[in-house]
């Protein structure tokens, strides 16, 4: 018999019940019927530039609404006014929420979270369960003070036996550089070599986005398995020639599996894209991408369709990415299901 969810613990004296109240810095999406039913996915966002606080609510819903899954998306909010703002790095209130969370979702860039915040990240990772990141996580950390607890999580970490940081000992690789042309060559997600049968690309034939490719070091290290590749296109438009030369020989890897061991405690299953910007996700093959891996990391790939659907719930019209452009003036309940 399926469990169902009726609330989701936050540390060890606060609950939440579902649905979210008007006063929480969160939104919780309850999960219903479906392959999902009784898992707990938690979706971290928090970057200046690719609309994270977008793109992970509309992946809530779809989760949620769809699949059965009970999620809870956390932003970072601006304590003086209590609306999301990405530009605040310093503050993603929730997190206690990975306590009961059988996946985390980050889609975060920059984040110089304080220890008693970041601490239920370490936890988590710790715990060896599952880590899905999107694009600009690979550079998930920017710790200026050497003193902070978590300054081997900095993207630029030259901390021995975590060089670095976070994206590369957690997620594969940190960030090197753009490698397409950004804002002037979009991206169209390929099968990678030998990728073709595996349950993450199951009905993926479509995926397209607006942001650039990603350099990460070629071989890729070893453990990590590409899945997609990211051909480099002319211009902005999803019909637009592949680029010649460099860019695509060879093409990058734009997806992959990998596991974990937060510094040598039990591993866990991690999927990493660099493709993902809220703009990008307007792509079906994208969505489904992301849904399917959220099934391969709980280890429910048995359960994944053959075209998992991936219908927005309710109107999805993303901001383009760039420093700046975040919508002001929302509040986490503004994402509520059916606002």
């Amino acid at each position: 018999m399926k469990r169902k969810v009726g609330a989701i613990a936050l540390g060890s004296a606060l609950l939440i019940s579902i649905p979210s109240s008007a006063e929480d810095p969160w939104v919780v999406y309850p999960g219903g019927d479906g392959p999902g039913a009784g898992r707990h996915v938690v979706l971290v966002s928090g970057d200046e530039e690719y609309r994270s606080e977008e793109a992970l609510p509309m992946l809530g819903k779809i989760l949620a609404r769809h699949h059965g899954f009970t999620c809870t998306v956390l932003f970072a909010v601006n304590t003086a006014t209590g609306e999301i703002d990405p530009d605040v790095q310093d503050n993603i209130p929730g997190l206690e929420a990975l306590k009961t969370a059988d996946l985390a979702v980050f889609f975060i860039r920059f984040r110089r979270l304080p220890p008693e915040q970041a601490r239920h990240i370490d936890d988590y990772l710790r715990s060896g369960r599952p880590v899905l990141g999107i694009r600009p996580t690979v550079a998930a950390f920017k710790y200026d003070e050497q003193d902070h607890p978590y300054a081997r999580w900095d993207f630029r970490g030259k901390t021995p036996g975590f060089e670095g940081g976070f994206g590369r000992q957690i997620l594969g690789e940190t960030w090197i550089a753009h490698h397409g042309k950004h804002g002037a060559q979009s991206t169209r997600g390929v099968i990678a070599p030998g990728a073709k049968d595996h349950p993450i690309v199951r009905g993926c034939e479509d995926i397209w986005g607006p942001t650039d490719v990603y350099r990460v070091r070629l071989p890729m290290p070893e453990g990590c398995t590409p899945l997609l590749l990211g051909q480099v296109l002319e211009g902005m438009k999803p019909d637009d020639r592949p680029a010649a030369g460099p860019p695509n020989s060879p093409m990058m890897p734009l997806a992959w599996t990998r596991t974990y061991a937060a510094e040598g405690e039990k591993a866990g299953r991690v999927f990493t894209t660099t493709i993902g910007a809220s703009q990008d996700f307007a792509s079906e093959g994208l969505r489904r991408l992301a849904v399917n891996a959220c099934y391969w990391a709980v280890g429910l790939e048995a359960k994944i369709p053959e075209r998992a659907k991936v219908d927005c719930v309710g109107e999805y019209v993303p901001t383009p990415f760039g420093f700046k452009r975040f919508k002001k003036g929302v509040r986490p309940i503004d994402h509520a299901m059916g606002r």
